[in-house]
């Protein structure tokens, strides 16, 4: 496709001037209509649009055990190796190739071996990443996928560190198994994963050689919150509380003392090992837990889980989310209030937001994160049609900066504006958008296969007449009335102030 001034020009005026979106009409029921659905899913669809009874379908959202997808897709997914064979024996099978490989001796062979080793880490890893994107494209519990993405960020792991590729996968599962559950649960489930073990080297923590790195970002970023008046002795505590809790690859458990046998805890390649743990008394959080074992672990998360601080921070980081940067006080206080009262029901916590009427005025405001902007633009061209290679969703997200398990420090990708509307974003947002407008974009070739199959996105679609257009300012139905091509109106509107907010 050629690109006129109205591309290069017209386009960005448009897409940088981030109008403000337009206050919902005064009475305008919660989580009603285009914002509502666009809210609350991956990008709104005609489906979405369409649903009859927004208090009724978010009850629905938040009660699902639906997870399927539509059948080919379904297929595909089953047959992934991350589908077929359960985590411990990939990752045994795994570092056996990694031994064997560090075993030859002749340098060839072990260059050879090495790279097939780094191969198998980044095809599992790259299952991983294309069932989280079919997902967010086409499962019906749209909320769920939302709330996946939200635990991953906020208990964030990078894939690329030892032999966590393998891992992110099984993790990702885990948070959308827990996604609505309590608060308690969800921590705990990550503290037994052996992604988050691996990844801030609580494996390596034990008696006599403590390692505080898990500990720190457990109170710093999981649960409390950085100033919330827990002390640098609460972080060694919860170090020394931690000790012995590791990842075990061996078929065989360890020989322990008959004392500490009982004590011994093993699921899949998570391990508690009593021989590694401190079994000195720890003071911690004001609570003295007497040295006990893995008991002590329990003890620990009741008190995070049950603190005040942790209810606020976990409150304003799913505020901010779901509703962009400074969500209203007075609504965290009370998603605040709720999750204590619930003892940590993510699902009540929810509801308190979504119904509320700051939610309500919120929606069109939120600026679109590089997953939401991609996602969201695929589901508007394409609708029900299924894409036959995600890949392409995957490299748009590496560009703008925000790569499916890439990201490396443990706080997670940002969820302010200002970290995603910079001119480079914007600009790399408007090439995606040309390349989605403009025709399939390798959404529709097989990987492996030359040929593509025929596909053009539909964004001028019945959603759009239906209610997307009255959504728009002045600014963009003048740029879009300009448009010399179907390619260009759809580059045009992908890139428009109005589509890059939810």
């Amino acid at each position: 496709m050629r690109h006129h001034g109205i591309g290069a020009t017209r386009l960005a005026a448009v897409a940088l001037a981030l109008l403000p979106a337009p206050a919902l009409a005064a009475g305008e029921a919660p989580g009603a209509g285009i914002g509502w659905a666009n809210r609350l899913t991956w990008g709104v669809t005609a489906a979405d649009a369409r649903a009859a009874n927004p208090d009724r379908w978010l009850d629905a959202q938040l009660a699902s055990d639906d997870t399927s997808l539509p059948a080919p897709l379904a297929a595909t997914v089953a047959q992934m190796r991350i589908s077929r064979e359960p985590l411990a024996q990939i990752v045994v099978a795994v570092d056996a190739q990694n031994r064997a490989a560090k075993a030859l001796t002749d340098p060839a062979q072990r260059e050879a071996a090495r790279k097939a080793y780094q191969a198998t880490l980044n095809a599992v890893a790259d299952e991983a990443r294309q069932r989280s994107v079919l997902r967010d494209l086409y499962a019906p519990d749209q909320l769920r996928e939302q709330m996946t993405w939200f635990w991953f960020n906020h208990f964030n792991v990078q894939a690329n560190k030892r032999d966590i590729r393998l891992m992110v996968g099984d993790y990702e599962q885990t948070l959308h198994a827990q996604a609505f559950g309590r608060f308690r649960d969800i921590l705990e489930a990550t503290l037994r994963h052996p992604a988050m073990l691996r990844y801030l080297d609580n494996d390596q923590n034990a008696v006599g050689r403590i390692n505080e790195n898990y500990a720190r970002e457990i109170m710093e970023l999981h649960s409390l919150g950085v100033g919330s008046g827990y002390s640098q002795q609460d972080v060694q505590e919860l170090a020394r509380i931690l000790t012995g809790v590791g990842v075990s690859l061996r078929p065989e458990p360890p020989r322990l003392r008959p004392q500490w046998q009982p004590l011994y805890l093993r699921a899949g390649l998570f391990e508690f090992n009593p021989a590694r743990h401190d079994f000195g008394d720890k003071h911690f959080l004001g609570h003295v837990i007497k040295g006990s074992g893995f008991g002590e672990v329990e003890q620990a998360l009741d008190l995070i889980a049950a603190a005040p601080a942790t209810a606020q921070h976990v409150a304003t980081e799913l505020a901010t989310y779901f509703m962009g940067d400074a969500p209203p006080p007075a609504l965290v206080a009370r998603m605040a209030a709720r999750f204590q009262r619930s003892h940590g029901d993510m699902a009540e916590v929810m509801r308190t937001m979504i119904r509320s009427r700051e939610f309500a005025a919120s929606t069109g405001r939120a600026f679109k994160d590089p997953a939401h902007y991609a996602i969201s633009a695929v589901r508007l061209a394409y609708g029900d049609r299924v894409i036959l290679n995600p890949m392409p969703i995957v490299g748009w997200l590496n560009r703008m900066g925000e790569g499916l398990y890439n990201h490396e420090t443990p706080d997670g990708y940002p969820l302010d504006r200002a970290a995603w509307s910079g001119p480079g974003q914007m600009a790399t947002r408007f090439d995606i958008a040309r390349q989605i407008g403009g025709g399939s974009a390798g959404l529709f070739r097989r990987p492996g296969v030359a040929d593509e199959a025929p596909a053009f996105p539909q964004v001028q679609n019945a959603l759009y007449y239906d209610g997307l257009a009255a959504t728009l300012g002045p600014p963009t139905r003048d740029a879009l009335a300009q448009a010399r091509s179907p390619q260009e109106w759809n580059a045009l509107f992908l890139s428009s102030p109005e589509f890059m907010r939810r």
